[in-house]
């Protein structure tokens, strides 16, 4: 039997928000625009697809507006994050390489073209992961990024792991078990299996499977 774990990136496996937020703020101050990005308000938009921040950053403007501020917050960030990186949560790597010997692991993102790429390469990650999708890449919903993973992948089981409801809401809409990540940004809509760290997970993952 094919088991995959399907993980959210961020809340999940690493926070880069903090780097995020200095890195659009440098595109917004290029732009000459006076608004200003906090951590807080990073945190309350991770898991959105981008448009949806950006209509939440400037509600009054058009989406041609809209898709040249994203545009540019998006390349300075690629930029930012390739030198530096995001903070992983303690254990990951210890954690991907005993999960590697028995599950097909894999990462859905509402993120944008090249985000989980440059997780990846800055630290050395591709060796563990199987397969990558985000709505950048396809246009569709976290939901239906799942589903088209399991399926290309000929998954017989799987499950997803995310910390938002957002990412309960994907996974119940692709048919997907859901495991809350409660170390990371937000709160499930509904009572979900829970993991407490991504370092007890290899200890756990047999339970989270029905079959």
């Amino acid at each position: 039997m094919k088991r995959g774990i399907l993980f959210d990136l961020d809340g999940t496996l690493w926070d880069s928000s903090a780097n995020v937020v200095v890195s659009w703020n440098r595109a917004l101050e290029k732009r000459g625009e006076s608004l200003r990005i906090t951590d807080e308000d990073m945190r309350g938009f991770m898991g959105k697809q981008l448009i949806d921040i950006a209509r939440m950053m400037f509600p009054e403007a058009d989406e041609s507006a809209l898709n040249k501020v994203l545009e540019e917050c998006s390349d300075e960030e690629l930029s930012y994050l390739e030198e530096v990186g995001g903070n992983l949560y303690e254990g990951l790597e210890e954690t991907l390489k005993e999960l590697k010997k028995n599950y097909f692991l894999g990462i859905i993102s509402n993120c944008q073209s090249g985000y989980i790429e440059v997780f990846l390469k800055y630290y050395g990650f591709e060796k563990y992961f199987d397969d990558i999708e985000c709505s950048g890449d396809t246009g569709l919903p976290k939901g239906d990024n799942i589903a088209l993973v399991v399926k290309r992948n000929a998954l017989d089981e799987a499950i997803y792991i995310g910390d938002t409801a957002g990412d309960c809401e994907a996974a119940d809409a692709a048919g997907v078990p859901f495991v809350h990540a409660s170390y990371g940004f937000g709160k499930p809509n509904r009572e979900t299996m829970k993991l407490y760290s991504i370092a007890e997970l290899p200890t756990r993952a047999r339970e989270f499977f029905t079959k």
